[in-house]
């Protein structure tokens, strides 16, 4: 199982790790971060750096694709190289998979054409401006493809995809080995939740950036 995981200036982390701490226990996994070029990338508030280990040019397949999102997507829907990588490895894969706003890149792609998909809620409606069809879900599945909603969502969209590979007790266990019984102290995990002076204020600040 050839994981490849993208990687870009601007990305959100958990989108990336989240993804990464589930799906590199799969049985045979290896895991591949690449990047338009080798070297470190740095995360959305510029604090954080991610390493590419491997460049665009040197990964030409693999069996399932991680796009994450992050504040560095909306530069790349408009970016030939990336969108034509992923469309590459996309004709590889048996999964290809997104989160947050990295079903914006599968979308822009090409690869979400009349197809269920969804997003970080604040760039969800842009879907459609690809032909995509917007789901408020925390993972959508359509055939190969699989989009997950905001950031945390990628754990969850992890899980999904290990249940299909290797069972559902195989990701049971990986659920019960990373701990991840999500208990928030705050019921405000969506914008259908969220107190509407918090909605508001979050898509005032996202607002041109996702």
């Amino acid at each position: 199982m050839r994981i490849a995981c993208m990687l870009f200036d601007g990305i959100t982390a958990l989108d990336v790790v989240g993804p990464y701490e589930v799906l590199q226990r799969l049985p045979g996994a290896t895991v591949e971060f690449v990047a338009r070029e080798r070297g470190e990338v740095r995360t959305d508030n510029r604090f954080l750096g991610l390493v590419a280990d491997r460049s665009f040019d040197e990964v030409v397949a693999a069996d399932l694709l991680v796009v994450p999102g992050g504040f560095g997507t909306r530069a790349l829907e408009s970016d030939d190289r990336t969108l034509e990588w992923i469309r590459e490895l996309d004709a590889t894969t048996t999964w290809t998979t997104s989160v947050c706003t990295g079903s914006m890149l599968l979308a822009a792609a090409g690869l979400l054409r009349g197809k269920e998909a969804t997003s970080h809620w604040a760039s969800l409606p842009r879907l459609a401006d690809y032909g995509a069809v917007p789901t408020a879900r925390r993972v959508v599945e359509h055939g190969k493809v699989v989009t997950a909603a905001g950031v945390s969502s990628g754990i969850d969209m992890a899980l999904v995809l290990a249940a299909r590979i290797a069972g559902e007790d195989f990701a049971a266990g990986v659920q019960l080995a990373i701990e991840y019984d999500p208990q928030p102290p705050f019921d405000a995990g969506s914008p259908d939740k969220a107190p509407p002076h918090v909605v508001e204020r979050l898509a005032a600040r996202y607002a041109g950036r996702v």
